[in-house]
């Protein structure tokens, strides 16, 4: 089996699954950095208190515009441009 046998097309609305093959969500977005998940509704995205390992640099961030904002306070919708709930995702300050 060739490397190229191994690949799989990866693009928005792929649905994402775990090691154990529990499905996690679909693909909402691509860029340089990796893809994006619209997770399930059961599926933990974030570690509980006193689990997480980057503290403050876990932030929200805006798909449409670049706006970011503390993770405790995620709008309804992007207080700069007005984009969805659905266009704000988690996003890790380095």
């Amino acid at each position: 089996m060739s490397e190229t046998d191994n690949q799989r097309e990866l693009k928005p609305g792929t649905t994402v699954y775990d090691e154990h093959g529990e499905q996690l969500g679909t693909v909402r977005g691509i860029d340089e950095q990796g893809f994006y998940v619209r997770a399930e509704e059961d599926v933990t995205v974030l570690p509980g208190p006193g689990e997480a390992e980057y503290g403050d640099a876990i932030m929200w961030r805006c798909w449409e515009c670049g706006e970011m904002g503390q993770i405790e306070d995620i709008p309804d919708e992007c207080p700069s441009c007005g984009a969805q709930k659905e266009d704000i995702y988690y996003w890790q300050e380095d």
